[in-house]
């Protein structure tokens, strides 16, 4: 391990963002002997896996649940590198508890293995075949992205990389490169199976950010099995803030600077490369020019090309201009989801017995999944820090589309979001018991409210979908075409949750230190 005291110290790094990818990448970065300064606009770190607290009650803004703290996992590992502990955290078993329309018993996502087979044989009869090609190319990605590849590559040393973690058993996975899990289905005759399509729609939007039919199958393969032993999803003792914490503890173990309320308004060019960012004090509103020889972005790629100065944005479209071919393919992205999150406070009595910690519903097989016609639904556990003694928070979310969020006036605006949250209740009131009595505390968040608190464009939140053409060796690099520019969180590979955010920013700090 290099040391922290090392050729790099006035070497000036500059991380835009204190979400968990700009919070690791500093840290990282801090810890090899870098000089890091870490800019915010919110008010504490963490970004969309951030908290704040109302009477009493801890919610998590987003992020509700972490992978990767298992020996071996990324945050297992990264922690181990910064010397700092792991926070407590309890598995979640089952990871999931999902409600098909009309059906009151769940489909559960077990973590232990055999309990899980035995699930979905009997949930989808037939399946297994398609399960089984699951498993067999999650073992393989896995292996391949545990010895850490960088994708896509940007130049030999990342094709060096990338071409160092293949394996015998990586080329198994190569005739599925250009398929989709619907591609999948089909090929085992499984399309019409409208049970087993909606619950493989429900769970990959939630990493994905797009249904089967989308979703590139060596994504689904990985995001479908990492709750199943040895690895798992966690549920954070305190909150999801304590990630933050034991990030920002390691930033200044290392002598690396946070700064909230803190703005990056501009990143400046010459040459092609960085010389530093404008940056505005949200307080005071002071601005200034701080010099930077290494530029780290956690933002989204969209809000990437907006803060690149106006004389590189302006540049006209040519083979001989990297930056403008890179802003061209960013503006042809797709649309990237929204969330409409309603947060309840509210007495212990309005959680029925035996609740998991983490729920989706689905209301109308012919719906949408989001809207409110499907949610994702989080619950405290007595003593877990997030609620005072006999009371939970509910965290309810659907994906909804920025757009209409920011059409009409703010009557218009405030009418639509009562209307989601009314609505939002209504269908949490079918499980939970919900009352007047029963809750303590609501209040609710657009794409509008994320904007507002994470400053990402029009509030998305998950990254870019991972469909075939943004996936994997098809993605957003984290190495941009600007020297000395990178891009770390989930627009880059392998996407979104804190343990993607944490690979991506390992892989900016690997491309950094490769660079010296």
């Amino acid at each position: 391990m290099p040391s922290s005291q090392g050729s790099h110290e006035q070497t000036r790094v500059i991380v835009v963002g204190a979400g968990i990818g700009g919070l690791t990448a500093g840290a990282l970065l801090a810890r090899r002997g870098y000089k890091v300064t870490i800019f915010d606009q919110a008010f504490v770190p963490g970004g969309c896996a951030s908290t704040f607290k109302r009477r009493g009650f801890t919610f998590d803004v987003g992020a509700t649940q972490v992978a990767g703290l298992e020996p071996g996992g990324i945050h297992h590992r990264i922690f181990a590198q910064l010397g700092v502990e792991l926070p407590a955290a309890t598995t979640c078993d089952p990871a999931c508890a999902v409600f098909l329309p009309g059906e009151k018993e769940p489909i559960n996502v077990w973590r232990d293995p055999q309990k899980w087979h035995a699930e979905r044989q009997r949930q989808f009869p037939g399946s297994e075949p398609f399960w089984q090609l699951m498993a067999r190319l999650f073992r393989a990605s896995w292996n391949f992205q545990s010895r850490d590849p960088v994708l896509p590559p940007r130049n030999l040393w990342d094709l060096w990389r990338l071409l160092s973690a293949v394996r015998l058993d990586t080329l198994m996975t190569v005739p599925f490169a250009l398929m989709t899990v619907g591609d999948a289905l089909r090929l085992y005759g499984l399309h019409k199976d409208k049970r087993l399509k909606k619950f493989l729609d429900l769970q990959l939007k939630l990493y994905s950010q797009v249904d089967a039919d989308e979703t590139a199958l060596l994504y689904a393969a990985t995001a479908l099995a990492v709750s199943q032993e040895p690895q798992g999803l966690f549920h954070l003792q305190g909150s999801m803030q304590v990630l933050s914490d034991r990030l920002v503890e390691a930033l200044e173990k290392y002598s690396g600077k946070l700064f909230m309320r803190h703005s990056v308004e501009q990143i400046y060019t010459e040459s092609g490369r960085v010389t530093g960012v404008k940056v505005r004090h949200l307080k005071t509103n002071q601005v200034w020019t701080q010099e930077a020889d290494i530029i780290v972005a956690n933002v989204t790629v969209q809000n990437l090309v907006k803060l690149l100065d106006k004389e590189t944005k302006q540049q006209k479209y040519s083979l001989k201009n990297p930056f403008s071919l890179y802003k061209r393919r960013v503006d042809k992205l797709p649309e990237a989801s929204g969330a409409f999150v309603v947060y309840l406070g509210v007495d212990r009595s309005a959680i029925p017995e035996g609740c998991p910690p983490h729920l989706q519903f689905l209301y109308d097989y012919n719906g949408p999944i989001g809207e409110n016609n499907s949610l994702f639904v989080s619950v405290s556990k007595p003593e877990d820090g997030r609620a005072p003694e006999g009371k939970a928070t509910i965290i309810a979310s659907s994906f909804t589309d920025t757009q209409i969020w920011w059409q009409g006036t703010k009557e218009d605006y405030e009418a639509l979001k009562e209307q989601y949250t009314q609505e939002a209740i209504a269908r949490l009131g079918e499980y939970f018991h919900l009352t007047p009595e029963t809750i303590v505390h609501q209040e609710a968040a657009t794409p509008r409210t994320f904007a507002r608190f994470t400053a990402r464009e029009k509030g998305m939140v998950g990254g870019v979908g991972q469909r075939i053409s943004t996936f994997g060796p098809f993605g957003i690099a984290t190495r941009t075409p600007i020297k000395n520019l990178w891009l770390a969180g989930d627009s880059t590979h392998p996407g979104e949750g804190t343990a993607g955010v944490s690979y991506s920013a390992l892989t900016v700090v690997q491309q950094i230190e490769a660079r010296s």
